[in-house]
């Protein structure tokens, strides 16, 4: 028989209850804040919820109704400086913590509510609505609620995609040495999702100030928790990860403020990320203003159960019970709240007729509906740009990995916000390519190698560059690794600026390298060009010298919008005039370069490809312009320079290596065949790879990859049709 040892957690799990006792001694004050926060969350649900039943809240209402114990018992003891971030459920924990800060000093049930909490309420409501009086100018609706100066990160429509980014904020709290915290709050099906499980292991590795708040509130829209997991009680999440974890009932908001006084004294203490879970019920359907039973799936019996353990009556209840408050003082206080959500939802309504409506002059103009994409680049302005041709000082030539390193040495000395994250940056003399080399012995615990969790790690650079106070450089070893975190990199990162209205600054640089031709195949070796010049926020830059990568990394490292950075191997190794003692130099984002004039035909290409056409070119004695694009999003193509250049050959060559699948040729050709149309004599000529990734075979990931020979096919193909062909 073997021997069998029982294993004890590196953690403790704990569930609370509230005593007598607790409430007993439960402040006089506090106990009145928590009740009146209470009502005014639940007043606004009921508001909102009537307003989606007349037809006038467009999209979604995902009621909090029956959770707001956790929300309110929860936020009671942080401080304004501390941060939370939440799900597509997210008013109750919003206004929670919005009442903390328009109401420092807390709230009393016989004090008329303030022109702040008005206010709060006023803007709140229009978000919902849509309108541009709201906190994100209507952008966010329902799901995307955000108010940085209060502590609300942004809540979040994709299930668990807020839990990296709030690691983000922790990290910026614990380096800041401040004590603050962040939470991030999420429901049953959150906990079942690769990004939470993957921020949970990488917040206790780094001991992040981070609490998993998991509202358990049984359902998803209508599949049971004990449909979906086999450990319902979900808080054991934490023990796989040494994370100290509170279970706790969410109706009892007394019981949920102890049971965050205890994690806060953990994660202020050092002690790293905790958990709680507060089981909880929502009383409506996963959405809009009818319960759960009008659609089969739970009982009118559960429902009523339920609902007999609400946190407002289980507040007042007690309060009573100490003598605190009479039930006309409650009641009082029930009407109060729903008249100011009255008042406040009049401001924004109008009923000529008879018939309610948004008051016209509230909407958005339409002209908004672009605004906020990117920034408009003013954080570039006054900077000092060069071009190598018109450099006048001293040059050595410097292999391209060498000057990323580099370079990323400079701005990391001249600037402290700066740290790199991503797998073995700070090991094997700088990364798998050397890109990082010496910066680890440098700069110390700004280098961070991570866990092989790219959408934890990737999100909490998204959530550290929005905190405003670092700049996160991200290297992904390989461009194909993004799609594990396409959901932070896209959906979060790209969208966040637009999404909260259009001034969520994301100063974020995310490195990566094209690896074609070394023989990863088809998940190690794919040109991500494509991808992002179609995702909205995203600015792209391919540097194809050395001297090009200091300048375009400069500006990448100072714009205030999410920069990916492409490099290649095949330009690794290769050399190139670098200044001797200036590596302070920009090259504006948005400027193309012509690095050969002709007269015939015009090329637009990038990254190593630039070389291959120039030297065919050269072969071939071809008068071919070649422009190296360099900047590659939507936003950042030099049309001045690509359409005088075209205005004078009419004919226009793209070339890329990759695939034709995640084609950025594709984009950019039909962008030139609509802006250029006149002035071409000719469609607009492509060169590209096989519609295939590139697989392991020497022989045909070189026929994947467009080669020397495609370039020369694609050129004489642009002379035929000109009548004009070569020899």
């Amino acid at each position: 028989m073997p021997s069998l040892i029982s294993l004890k957690p590196a953690a403790p799990w704990k569930e609370l209850q509230s005593t007598d006792e607790d409430w007993a001694a439960a402040d006089l004050h506090l106990l009145e804040t928590m009740l009146v926060s209470l009502h005014l969350i639940r007043a606004f649900e009921e508001k909102v919820l009537e307003l989606a039943g007349e037809g006038l809240v467009h999209g979604p209402v995902h009621s909090a109704i029956g959770q707001e114990g956790g929300a309110v018992g929860s936020t009671l003891l942080m401080r304004p400086s501390d941060q939370i971030n939440g799900s597509h459920r997210g008013h109750h924990q919003f206004l929670a913590k919005a009442l903390g800060h328009v109401e420092r000093q807390g709230l009393s049930v016989a004090q008329p509510y303030s022109a702040g909490v008005r206010d709060l309420g006023r803007k709140a409501l229009a978000e919902i609505l849509g309108l541009a009086q709201g906190f994100c100018r209507g952008r966010g609706g329902s799901m995307h609620l955000r108010w940085q100066e209060a502590g609300n990160l942004g809540t979040n429509a994709i299930v668990g995609g807020g839990a990296p980014l709030a690691a983000g904020a922790a990290f910026a709290h614990k380096r800041a040495g401040t004590g603050d915290v962040a939470f991030t709050y999420f429901g049953d099906g959150a906990v079942n999702i690769g990004s939470v499980l993957e921020t949970m292991n990488l917040a206790s590795a780094w001991k992040l100030p981070l609490c998993f708040f998991i509202e358990n509130n049984r359902y998803a829209v209508s599949t049971h928790v004990e449909e979906a997991t086999a450990e319902t009680r979900l808080s054991a999440r934490g023990l796989g990860f040494a994370i100290p974890s509170w279970k706790v009932d969410g109706m009892d908001p007394l019981a949920v403020m102890l049971a965050t006084q205890q994690a806060l004294e953990v994660m202020r203490g050092g002690g790293g990320p905790t958990i709680i879970e507060a089981d909880v019920y929502r009383f409506f359907h996963q959405n809009g203003p009818l319960p759960g039973s009008a659609f089969g799936y739970r009982s009118k019996v559960e429902e009523s159960e339920w609902r007999q353990r609400d946190p407002l009556e289980r507040v007042a209840a007690e309060m009573q019970r100490r003598q605190l408050i009479s039930s006309d003082a409650v009641e009082a206080l029930r009407q109060r709240s729903v008249a100011l959500m009255h008042e406040v939802a009049a401001e924004l309504i109008e009923a000529p007729e008879g018939r309610k409506r948004i008051r016209p002059a509230l909407w958005p103009q339409e002209d908004f509906r672009d605004f906020g994409i990117r920034g408009d680049l003013t954080e570039l302005q006054d900077t000092r740009t060069a071009e190598l041709e018109s450099f006048t000082g001293a040059v050595r030539q410097v292999r391209f990995v060498d000057v990323v390193a580099d370079v990323m040495h400079r701005r990391m000395e001249q600037d402290p916000r700066i740290v790199i994250m991503g797998e073995d940056v700070h090991r094997l003399r700088g990364g798998t390519n050397g890109a990082t080399r010496g910066l680890a012995a440098a700069f110390g615990n700004r280098v961070l190698g991570t866990p092989i969790s790219e959408a934890a790690f990737t999100g909490l650079a998204g959530g550290l560059a929005m905190d405003g106070r670092f700049i996160p450089v991200v290297e992904f070893m390989y461009p194909d690794f993004m799609w594990v975190a396409a959901d932070q990199v896209f959906n979060q990162i790209g969208k966040a600026r637009h999404m909260f209205g259009g001034d969520a600054k994301v100063p974020l640089v995310l490195r990566t390298k094209v690896a074609m031709g070394t023989g990863y195949g088809s998940q190690h070796s794919m040109d991500p060009a494509g991808i992002f010049a179609t995702s909205p926020g995203w600015r792209i830059v391919a540097p194809s010298t050395p001297f090009d990568y200091v300048g375009l990394l400069n500006s990448a490292l100072a714009c205030e919008d999410p920069v990916l950075v492409i490099e290649h191997v095949d330009l690794y190794n290769m050399q190139g005039p670098v200044p001797v003692d200036d590596l302070d130099y920009f090259i504006p984002l948005g400027k193309a370069k012509v690095v050969r004039e002709g007269s015939a035909l015009t090329v637009l290409t990038y990254l190593n490809m630039v070389r291959q056409v120039s030297e065919v070119v050269e072969m071939l004695g071809l008068d071919a312009e070649i422009i190296d694009l360099r900047s590659l999003d939507r936003a950042g193509l030099d049309w001045q320079t690509i359409e005088a250049s075209i205005e004078k050959t009419g004919n226009v060559l793209v070339v890329e290596q990759g695939a034709l699948g995640t084609s950025y040729g594709s984009l950019l050709a039909a962008e030139v065949q609509t802006r250029c149309f006149d002035n071409l004599d000719q469609p607009v000529q492509r060169v590209h790879g096989g519609e295939a990734s590139p697989s392991i075979s020497k022989v045909l990931e070189a026929a994947a990859c467009a080669r020397p020979a495609d370039i020369e096919a694609g050129l004489r193909r642009v002379m035929a049709e000109q009548g004009l062909p070569l020899a």
